[in-house]
């Protein structure tokens, strides 16, 4: 995995200290931060991996595209959903790139916190974080001086995290690369200008919207609740939206054609709380069954589990950085390896269909 990357760092010591980095991040360590890093890799101070994340001469969005390569090309399938979400990491002080006071759903509720945009590449063969995106709060972009402290630059502005998300759905298209579902929750769902672009550019998509989300109906606009309420009763199948830690996540769902435009309507009811609904807007360019509807809808509840395996498994939230530049290459590297573990499951569950031998595995 590490020779897919190697050519991103031009100097050995640069190439020795992201293996070793790498290895740090998938070794058995509880926190994964310059300091236990640099011990696993038998230094005896940080000084070295700080130098790998805030001065050495690296490209961490080429490392990104090998890595998205490395994903796509291991673990695509014709299941393989694309998901937008965000995470928080809770930070102490004003100095670190992007914080402040804002709402973390890692925490469920507001901390003071950066949050990442990332995109997720869900499929029956494996799951990986494939993008990111640090979110930069318009407290920060309108002060130049405070962005240039952390190592932000001038052309970086403002961007919502939909406007986030539809960048790095961009930069997947300009790889070539085929979307053929996408999701996300009602923060993306519910913001017309990434529908837009998602249309634009013939992305099937399913995501989660509020509520009073308004669908155009022959006798005009109508409330995605008030739909749901006068649809008739006979509608409602129940589906699984896949596995969970208790089993199956059973729930009732319902499809609706408003009628009037290229927008269809899934409702989701609680089984065992009937009052709990969940609605989400679908355009697609071909007719697609309710259950392919779910699979998608369902696909979102994977990358909460990938960052929660990130984040465990390869010190995604455990650095201890503040530059710009140095966030997105810790993250990066997380991602790598996460994206390495997640490659050699598949491969070994391969194997074991075959009933093959397994090798060691090795970086």
């Amino acid at each position: 995995m590490f020779a897919l990357v190697a050519g991103r760092f031009a100097q050995w010591d640069s190439r020795h200290r992201a293996r070793m980095y790498l290895l740090g991040l998938l070794s058995g360590a509880e926190r994964k931060n310059s300091w236990t890093i640099a011990e696993q890799a038998g230094d005896l101070a940080p000084d070295g991996m700080q130098r790998l994340l805030n001065f050495y001469r690296w490209d961490a969005d080429a490392v990104r595209d090998d890595l998205r390569g490395y994903v796509l090309d291991q673990i695509a399938d014709p299941t393989g959903v694309v998901v937008a979400d965000e995470t928080g990491f809770l930070k102490k002080g004003t100095k670190s790139a992007g914080v402040q006071r804002q709402y973390s759903g890692t925490a469920g509720r507001i901390e003071n916190c950066q949050l990442g945009v990332f995109l997720a590449y869900v499929s029956a063969r494996g799951r990986a974080l494939i993008d990111r995106e640090l979110y930069l709060p318009a407290s920060w972009t309108d002060d130049r001086e405070r962005c240039a402290e952390a190592g932000i630059g001038q052309d970086v502005e403002f961007a919502t995290k939909p406007q986030l998300a539809q960048h790095m759905l961009a930069r997947l298209l300009e790889a070539g690369r085929d979307i053929g579902w996408f999701t996300a929750d009602e923060a993306y769902g519910d913001n017309p200008g990434l529908r837009t672009w998602l249309e634009d550019n013939d992305i099937n998509y399913v995501m989660a919207v509020s509520c009073d989300h308004r669908f155009a109906t022959p006798k005009g606009a109508a409330r995605a609740d008030e739909l749901a309420r006068i649809a008739p009763r006979r509608g409602w199948q129940r589906l699984s939206a896949g596995q969970g830690s208790k089993g199956h996540r059973l729930y009732d769902w319902l499809l609706l054609d408003p009628g009037s435009d290229e927008h269809l309507l899934v409702v989701r009811r609680s089984i065992n709380k009937p009052d709990e609904l969940a609605y989400y807007i679908c355009h697609t360019g071909h007719p697609a069954p309710l259950a392919e509807l779910v699979r998608v809808a369902a696909s979102r509840w994977g990358v909460e589990e990938t960052f929660q395996f990130a984040k465990n498994e390869t010190g995604l939230d455990h650095y201890q950085v503040r530059k710009y530049q140095a966030w997105y290459r810790h993250i990066t590297l997380s991602m790598l390896a996460a994206a390495f573990l997640t490659v050699t499951a598949c491969a070994e569950r391969d194997r074991d269909a075959k009933g093959a031998p397994r090798p060691a595995a090795s970086v």
